[in-house]
């Protein structure tokens, strides 16, 4: 087996671990376990936990980008309701990368305003693209993409943190909806 597809090996026990049971399942000794080496030579790879952790986010996200806002629209809303179930695709369909990637505190995240000004979130830049280009197009008020971006965004992400907790007394289908239904009524607040 190659040093590299050893790393390779490594990584992907860790995203199937980290997919079916969170990160906090994910350790180097069971990594290690799984693939067939001991939990030393994992660290010829990996420095610690946080870095193959990274590096299978780093290739989740990548994976992702691939297709995040690829949906056919012509119109902003309908950007923005693509948008709006890629995000919703993602967090019911992954939970547990989704709760890792957005409430588990750890180093290196990105940052709001910086991180998300500079474009390096491949799920927030989509909304910020699409927000300028509607405002350029007189669609929606003239004001700081970037905040308008998080206001249209926030209400789905405290509505899943809410779903995913057993808060919300609906299936995934109504759930769906009322998402769709409460991004509408924050575009008619930002509306020209």
């Amino acid at each position: 087996m190659t040093e590299s597809g050893t790393a390779e090996r490594l990584a992907a026990v860790a995203q199937t671990i980290l997919l079916e049971e969170g990160a906090a399942a994910v350790t180097m000794r069971r990594v290690a376990a799984a693939v067939g080496v001991t939990p030393m030579a994992t660290y010829r790879h990996f420095p610690n936990r946080e870095a193959l952790l990274r590096q299978v986010v780093d290739t989740m996200f990548a994976e992702l980008g691939k297709t995040w806002g690829q949906r056919p629209a012509a119109t902003f809303a309908q950007r923005v309701a693509g948008l709006l179930d890629d995000f919703l695709d993602f967090a019911l369909g992954k939970p547990n990368l989704y709760q890792y990637l957005i409430t588990d505190r750890r180093a290196g995240v990105r940052q709001f305003p910086q991180d998300f000004r500079d474009a390096a979130s491949p799920a927030f830049s989509p909304v910020v693209a699409a927000v300028e280009q509607a405002m350029a197009d007189g669609e929606l008020r003239e004001d700081d993409p970037l905040e308008v971006s998080l206001a249209l965004t926030m209400p789905a992400v405290g509505m899943v943190q809410l779903y995913l907790g057993g808060r919300m007394a609906m299936g995934e289908t109504d759930f769906r909806a009322l998402c769709r239904r409460t991004m509408e009524r924050a575009l008619d607040g930002l509306r020209a």
